[in-house]
């Protein structure tokens, strides 16, 4: 599913060194003091917590098991209790050998969102108005903020194109963290029902294209040399060309050896806009990066989007049968309208099932 390669396979013992290490580290008031690296240790250690409870209690349940196993020869009693515990060691094996199945490095990580209108005209740009309004109601409802960075509306109301920031409350628990769920949904998504521009009341199809990218605001490794931008000033305007700002706030950032565009709108000044506009030319660039070096292990990974055509669909939204399909991984369910208000629980387990599956699928392959 996503497009980051894994990390290689560790042993048991490392991990836990590797635990113990971060929290003597994060007992460290220097390390407390940059916050940046905290928080990314900090989410390093919250992602070690589940495995490291499962191995003691595994080491645990073994030298239980083994003293009941002596304590049996004078006392048959206890060879109940052993034969028990081999049964939950067995179980501690399983979950443990889940857990240590390399998870993506990005889970945890906050996100960049890009949704564009494609073919279709003005239906598409409603209907990427409704992606737009879909995931904002899923971070609501996981307790994330949404924050728009730029957009262009069209003229019934929807959106050529939009650029969202989506920020969990914390780091506490990784695996739920927005990149964790909101990465499926790079890909062009396809509608199927009838327009409000359609007077005769037949059925189009049409597509909007998503692009996910993990916030690089904490990758300093990303670098950009000044004269390889080309910026430009705006005036913010909001639905219908509407003006919201008076000032020439907004900006645009061309970064010319890519050819990647990004802007923002926001913010009250113009030096914040190009700040978070470089964020995301950032987010921008460590995916392509990313994308290029998994494209050289793996000629069979492919980008989010090639173009915003209907024949690349990831999934279909079928209003007449309120249906949803994810093609992916045959996915379908009839509750599209409750979908489109922002319930995508059922379609992102189904996703992380999938990929779960794939990567100890690999790892068995890797033994």
């Amino acid at each position: 599913m996503a497009a980051t390669p894994a990390p290689a396979a560790r042993s048991v013992d490392s991990l836990l060194d590797e635990h113990a290490e971060l929290e003597r580290r994060l007992a460290d008031p220097e390390v407390l003091a940059d916050q940046t690296q905290a928080r990314k240790l900090g989410r390093r250690y919250a992602r070690l917590g589940p495995l490291v409870a499962c191995a003691n209690e595994l080491a645990q349940a073994r030298e239980d098991r083994d003293a009941a196993r002596e304590l049996a020869y004078e006392d048959r009693s206890f060879a109940a209790e052993a034969d028990a515990l081999d049964g939950r060691i067995v179980e501690l094996e399983t979950v443990l050998a889940e857990l240590m199945v390399p998870r993506d490095p990005h889970d945890g990580d906050d996100i960049l969102m890009e949704v564009k209108s494609g073919e279709g005209g003005e239906e598409s740009a409603l209907f990427a108005g409704d992606l737009v309004r879909m995931y904002t109601r899923y971070a609501d409802s996981r307790g994330w903020k949404v924050e728009v960075l730029g957009s262009t509306p069209s003229d019934l109301g929807g959106f050529k194109d939009i650029t969202l920031s989506v920020r969990s409350a914390s780091a506490a628990d990784p695996a739920g963290g927005a990149w964790a769920s909101l990465k499926f949904e790079g890909g062009v998504h396809r509608v199927q029902r009838v327009p409000v521009t359609e007077s005769q009341g037949r059925i189009h199809t049409s597509a909007a294209g998503v692009l996910v990218f993990p916030d690089a605001e904490e990758t300093p490794d990303v670098e950009i040399d000044d004269k390889d931008l080309r910026v430009d000033v705006f005036r913010a305007s909001g639905h219908g060309g509407q003006s919201v700002n008076t000032t020439d706030s907004a900006v645009r950032i061309t970064h010319l050896p890519s050819g990647i565009v990004v802007s923002c709108q926001n913010e009250r000044s113009q030096l914040q806009n190009k700040a978070r506009a470089m964020d995301v030319l950032r987010a921008r660039l460590q995916a392509k990066a990313e994308a290029e070096a998994a494209a050289e292990a793996s000629e069979q990974r492919r980008s989010q989007v090639r173009t915003v055509d209907r024949s690349e669909r990831i999934r279909t939204y079928n209003f007449p049968e309120n249906r949803i399909s994810d093609h992916r991984v045959g996915f379908k369910a009839h509750n599209l309208s409750s979908v489109l208000d922002g319930d995508l629980a059922d379609v992102v387990a189904a996703l992380t099932a999938a990929e779960r599956a794939e990567a100890m699928a690999g790892e068995s392959r890797g033994t």
